[in-house]
């Protein structure tokens, strides 16, 4: 069983990340004691999206480019409905996940952060949920799509929206303590 306090946890985001969907699992995992590094396309801050306007910038650590997913024990996808849909056509963000997805490291993506998964074909045969906007690119993808506040299938973790945030936070927490998952490949 890992410790969330010796855990490195990623954060991927770009411009108009739904910005409690950042912060709040950036901030609580901190308070857990994990170290959390966000990552932007270019290294630079992001602004945040938060509710119905542009929210806050937000402090990036590092560039996505130059991310080495061995160096981290899992992964965190906010959505917000611009940033997952500038992410899923940038190659370094796509390769980022797929990295995560095939060493079976705990993963957790909220809203529209599922679409990262589908981009990195990692969802078909898999229990999934997001912003039900998403439901058919996530149901197309072959993940069988379920309206619940957090769903977990073999360490990866998706929640539908901003109100879920307290369930998908501790269930990333729990995930991560589990350790990293002999995750099967998603199904053919």
């Amino acid at each position: 069983m890992a410790k969330i306090t010796e855990s490195r946890v990623l954060i991927i985001a770009a411009n108009g990340v739904e910005q409690s969907e950042l912060t709040v699992p950036r901030d609580r995992l901190r308070e857990k004691g994990a170290t959390v590094e966000v990552a932007s396309p270019d290294g630079r801050p992001i602004r945040g999206w938060n509710k119905d306007d542009w929210g806050e910038d937000i402090k990036a650590d590092c560039r996505i480019n130059d991310v080495n997913p061995a160096d981290y024990d899992a992964l965190v996808i906010p959505g917000g409905q611009i940033n997952p849909d500038l992410l899923r056509v940038n190659p370094n963000a796509v390769s980022v996940v797929k990295s995560f997805v095939e060493s079976g490291k705990p993963i957790g993506a909220i809203c529209h952060g599922p679409w990262l998964l589908v981009e990195a074909d990692a969802v078909r045969g898999r229990r999934m949920t997001s912003y039900k906007s998403v439901r058919k690119d996530v149901e197309n993808a072959g993940a069988t799509w379920l309206d619940q506040e957090v769903v977990v299938d073999d360490g990866i973790v998706t929640s539908r929206s901003p109100a879920d945030l307290a369930p998908f936070v501790a269930k990333v927490i729990e995930e991560i303590q589990e350790g990293s998952h002999r995750r099967r490949a998603a199904a053919e």
